[in-house]
């Protein structure tokens, strides 16, 4: 722990620092902002948190600037000019109003972020909207309310494109069977279970019979097996992201063995602690699949774990993609361009990116979004991808 945090000291050292690649003649300037916390770590140069003393919150927005780092490495190894520089969106001493008017902000042709909240959102996408510059969000599964603003691109897809292709991969899937949707109350289920009801409307195939049950935190095993079908296989949608619902809906159904079942979960199901011993098959969808199997997997993770000790983690290998993949397209098309080759194949690393235009009632583009799930199923300790 102490070396791992030694390490740690030295990167958030660094990312005090701004990173150039210059190029001899033109340079492509880009803006990484990400949420690293610098101020509460340090008072001026002098680390203040003690060996063993590295707050959770400082380590999602270390990972992604250390993958940030590591692909810049990439990228100079490639041959490629370009001017980075790395801003805290934690920062105590200047808020993101100020960065943006900085001269080094000037010029700047691509912004790539890592949101946690919908001030920051909007903040940045009003600055990009106005000087035209693409804005990556990498991590923030949220469009922030932005409209009309063809500039913003949104790589982490929204919870409503996620249940538009949880009811598709339903679909095609488990169409015939038993098909129960659990719920609770809240205004975040029912956004869920209107993306359900539209997609019926609106599918060009033969709509899903779906039971629709809501229930309460505490519900019982006995609760759920009253709607599950002993002579046909049972697929059971979780209308809700709440964690503790989920897994105790997982529990349950683990424990009614003679019911053939798979549970369709949402995107914060990445993360969960299925339990170990847990047999029933759970599937879930991302935009972000790193399976450890892939040989660049297992190269980016030797560097890292040799230069950090630790394992790659996936806020690092978003920054690490993130930076690599788009750096590529703005150097390729450049800043207005680029906007036309957002699902290029050729610079794929481990995902595919199918960045559409999502339009309003106007017609006109609010924003772009990444439409590429993955869907992921866990049986025990097995992980696949199934589409």
């Amino acid at each position: 722990m102490q070396r791992f945090t030694s390490i740690l000291v030295i990167v958030l050292l660094l990312s005090l620092l701004s990173f150039h690649v210059k190029a001899q003649t033109i340079i492509n300037k880009i803006a990484v902002f990400a949420p690293l916390y610098i101020d509460s770590a340090f008072d001026g140069n002098n680390y203040k948190l003690g060996n063993n003393n590295l707050p959770k919150n400082m380590l999602p927005g270390l990972e992604f600037y250390n993958g940030v780092t590591m692909a810049v490495d990439s990228l100079k190894a490639e041959g490629y000019s370009f001017e980075i520089n790395i801003y805290d969106t934690k920062s105590s001493k200047e808020n993101l109003s100020s960065i943006l008017l900085k001269d080094e902000m000037k010029n700047v042709g691509l912004i790539i972020a890592s949101f946690t909240n919908r001030s920051e959102l909007k903040t940045l996408t009003d600055y990009a909207a106005i000087y035209k510059i693409p804005l990556i969000s990498a991590t923030y599964p949220n469009d922030g309310g932005v409209s009309d603003n063809p500039y913003f691109i949104l790589l982490n897809s929204t919870l409503r494109t996620h249940c538009k292709e949880l009811y598709k991969y339903v679909q095609r899937n488990y169409a015939t069977g038993n098909i129960v949707y659990f719920n609770r109350k809240g205004a975040v289920e029912n956004l869920m279970q209107s993306v359900f009801a539209d997609m019926a409307r609106t599918t060009p195939a033969v709509p899903l019979k779906i039971k629709s049950i809501e229930l309460t935190d505490s519900f019982s095993v006995k609760q759920i097996a009253d709607y599950l079908d002993s002579t046909k296989h049972n697929t059971i949608i979780c209308g809700t992201i709440d964690e503790a619902f989920g897994l105790r809906l997982i529990k349950a159904i683990n424990n009614l063995k003679t019911y053939n079942s798979t549970i369709i979960g949402t995107p914060t199901w990445d993360v969960l602690r299925i339990p170990e011993d847990a047999t029933v098959e759970t599937v879930y969808s991302t935009p972000f699949y790193y399976p450890k199997t892939f040989s660049l997997y297992n190269s980016i993770s030797l560097k890292y774990k040799a230069a950090f000790n630790q394992h790659a983690t996936d806020m690092m290998l978003k920054g690490y993609e993130s930076v690599y993949y788009f750096t590529h397209l703005y150097i390729l098309y450049g800043s207005g361009l680029m906007m036309n080759h957002l699902s290029e194949k050729k610079f794929k690393l481990f995902n595919e990116f199918n960045i559409l235009p999502n339009k309003n009632s106007k017609n006109t583009i609010d924003y772009y979004e990444n439409n590429k799930l993955y869907f992921i199923k866990k049986v025990g300790n097995t992980i696949k991808q199934v589409n």
